[in-house]
């Protein structure tokens, strides 16, 4: 009974010793991870039609015959490969990316005719126990290992959720958009603990702000926030080189921004421009014939309200000559947020439309198995959703409890970002600029989707604010359960600098 005892006190000091919270964290989730996409069934994401926008231009094509049919019911896992002459170009998208590599990693390891999806899940996965093990890694370094085991756990539960992760087996862009914003924070997050080299810390949020802002044409304001907000970055360090490089990134990272929004495909722009009024201030009107005419558009144009740019039947051609000229001309982004800004009624009822969906991680709409798996026509896995399921049916889906949590976030940031300021601590006072910038980030993913589309397919267009409500929230219970830790460890950082220099090291 002493050996006994005595063996699995050893393995437990092992386990402590070796065995850190972000590696934890890690390993758990490529586990559970795995267990959802590679294991049978094998767990996805059906096509709502969206997929030909990226596959085509990255030398692939859908093979399966009965391949329509499965819209929206079933996830096809394997498709064909281009050996001939492709006339398609490729989306502008960081997603391709991914693909292409995904793509040489089939045809070296299982086929040159067939690709198998679950090799892009595998490249997916890798980037999340990465992503997750930076996160945790900042948040729990140099703080009590039974603390940091928690927010490891908490951690997985909520970004290693099937919820998440079954858009790893598609062609969803949410995939990247999931893992750049991770990495983004947790380059963030490890800046702001003066964990590892800053250079290479601003580097990482570089590129991972600059993946996430191409990955999808909506988050062109990703590029523009995140280059305002890193202004702070600059002046961590009195070293000109450093001060060039981070102006340099952050204007790379507006640029980006800014050329996003300018690449967007004409097709797409008059589909979201017609979800926009048509799914937005005429649906909302009690007059559409008169809201029509605050814009100059004829009021016989009322006829399309609430209705969908790919409905079969319509009163007039969506891509006709007349409605791009007497409909499409007379509105734009701008004259809609400037009809919401004088019409507020419609404004809230738009704003509380938009956090109905704001909370759903993955869309009621796509099924998540394979037609083969025998399971009905858009079925939804249980597999490790209990966080995604929990948020789905717990949380408050009103706006006004959106901007409950933000003022708790930014409220409870306050006193140490004064205290930063009157120390003159620059790094201290990155924190809640950079939570701001991810709430703001969060927030024009529902201001992009309610003004550039209306209310279409919402529950989709608003997975950055899904994404950013559970990172901030997640740093939020961190801050709040290990600020105490933080500032101890700050302090005895600190002194050993002050022993060993005199002053804090400049690289």
């Amino acid at each position: 009974m002493t050996v006994t005892i005595k063996q699995a006190a050893g393995r437990t000091a092992f386990i402590v010793r070796y065995l850190s919270p972000s590696l934890l964290a890690a390993i758990l989730a490529g586990v559970v991870a795995s267990a959802a996409l590679f294991v049978p069934p094998y767990v996805g994401m059906a096509d709502n039609g969206d997929f030909s926008r990226i596959v085509y231009g990255n030398g692939l094509y859908f093979n399966a015959p009965d391949y329509n049919g499965q819209f929206f019911g079933y996830f096809v896992r394997k498709y064909g490969i281009f050996h001939y002459f492709n006339e398609y170009a490729a989306l502008f998208s960081s997603q391709s990316i991914f693909i292409r590599l995904s793509l040489a990693l089939n045809i070296l390891l299982y086929s040159a005719a067939d690709y198998d999806i679950r090799f892009q899940a595998v490249i997916y996965v890798a980037l999340l126990m990465a992503a997750l093990y930076l996160l945790v890694e900042g948040l729990t370094w140099r703080v009590p290992r039974k603390y940091g085991y928690a927010f490891a756990l908490l951690a997985v539960f909520l970004f290693a959720d099937t919820g998440y992760t079954a858009y790893f087996n598609s062609f969803f862009g949410e995939s990247v958009v999931l893992l750049m914003a991770l990495f983004m924070t947790a380059s963030i997050l490890l800046i702001y603990r003066k964990r590892y080299n800053d250079y290479v810390m601003l580097s990482l949020f570089a590129v991972s702000v600059l993946l996430l802002t191409t990955s999808k044409q909506q988050n062109a304001p990703v590029g523009i926030i995140s280059a305002i907000a890193g202004l702070a970055f600059v002046y961590l360090r009195p070293k000109k080189l450093y001060r060039i490089a981070a102006v340099g990134a952050l204007s790379v990272l507006l640029l980006t921004g800014v050329a996003t929004y300018a690449l967007i495909p004409q097709q797409f722009v008059n589909i979201n421009q017609y979800h926009a009024m048509t799914r937005g201030p005429m649906m909302l009107s009690e007059d559409p014939e008169a809201m029509l005419e605050t814009f100059g558009i004829d009021n016989q144009f009322a006829l399309l309200a609430g209705t969908n740019y790919y409905e079969r039947y319509t009163t007039i051609d969506v891509e006709s000559p007349m409605l791009a000229e007497r409909f499409y001309k007379k509105y734009g982004f701008g004259s809609l947020v400037a009809y919401y800004a004088t019409h507020p009624t419609e404004a809230i009822e738009m704003l509380d439309l938009a956090a109905r969906h704001a909370f759903t991680i993955r869309p009621a709409a796509m099924g998540n198995y394979e037609q083969a798996a025998g399971k009905p026509f858009g079925e939804h896995t249980r597999f490790f959703t209990g966080y995604s399921m929990l948020k789905e049916d717990l949380a408050p889906k009103t706006f006004g409890f959106i901007v409950l949590w933000i003022c708790m976030v930014t409220g409870s940031n306050a006193p140490s970002f004064a205290a930063a300021v009157k120390s003159r601590n620059i790094r201290d006072a990155t924190k809640l600029p950079m939570l701001l910038m991810l709430i703001l980030i969060g927030l024009s993913g529902i201001a992009v989707s309610i003004i550039g589309a209306g209310d279409a397919d919402l529950a989709k267009h608003l997975f950055l604010f899904t994404v950013m409500f559970d990172i901030v929230t997640f740093l939020a219970i961190g801050d709040l359960m290990l600020r105490k830790y933080w500032r101890q460890a700050k302090d005895a950082q600190a002194s050993e600098a002050v022993k060993a220099v005199g002053r804090e090291p400049i690289i």
